[in-house]
């Protein structure tokens, strides 16, 4: 992509990240435990990220008001309709994933 103008890069970035979050968005039954155990991401790691670059530009956003862009409506509601308990088999995993990264909880729940 270096061949690319930063602006036209820029704007396919950003359409690949909103294709992304419409991808999260046609999957719910996706958990985040399980984004978590796979890729060491989630949803509410988007938000943070997002909340960072916008620091980053000077721009204000906080993390409720990204956490709904990247849900597409409320973290309660979503939670509420969506989000399901995880079971002994996924928390084993992100246990063992956390292990193999050599992070505890807090770490992973500050950087994601």
């Amino acid at each position: 992509m270096q061949h690319l103008d930063e602006t036209t890069r820029t704007e396919l970035e950003a359409a690949a990240f909103r294709r992304l979050l419409r991808h999260l968005d046609e999957h719910k039954e996706v958990q985040n435990i399980d984004l978590m155990i796979l890729a060491d991401f989630c949803r509410n790691c988007l938000s943070k990220w997002l909340v960072t670059a916008a620091e980053e530009h000077g721009a204000e956003l906080d993390y409720d008001q990204a956490r709904e862009y990247v849900y597409g409506m409320r973290y309660a509601e979503w939670k509420e309709k969506y989000q399901q308990q995880a079971t002994p088999e996924q928390q084993a995993a992100f246990e063992a994933r956390q292990a193999r990264t050599g992070q505890n909880s807090e770490e992973s729940a500050q950087n994601g």
